[in-house]
């Protein structure tokens, strides 16, 4: 591989690692009030012991749930791409003289 094609990959893949890292802070926050909420729904559930109460606390934990997989998708894109970026710097030191 040329090293000017070595050397797009390599910024292209900042540019996804940086929009990745960004994504991912949003996620974290929202995970964290996602799960805030599903953890007051569970209270409240078990406290007033409602049929509503507790399809309000499945809902809330369903949501949290998907939230902690999109970030579990996140993190393996963002460990993926750190392994493509670590072999495209050893093919660009491998390549100088």
């Amino acid at each position: 591989m040329s090293r000017w094609l070595v050397e797009r990959k390599l910024s292209e893949a900042v540019e996804r690692l940086k929009a990745l890292r960004a994504e991912l802070r949003v996620v974290d926050e929202q995970l964290a009030s996602l799960a805030d909420a599903a953890d007051d729904a569970r209270l409240r559930a078990m406290v007033s012991e409602t049929p509503m109460a507790d399809r309000e606390h499945r809902e809330a934990q369903k949501h949290a749930d998907a939230m902690a997989r999109h970030r579990s998708e996140l993190v393996a894109q963002v460990r993926e791409i750190e392994r493509s970026q670590d072999e495209l710097l050893d093919r660009l030191v491998a390549e100088q003289p």
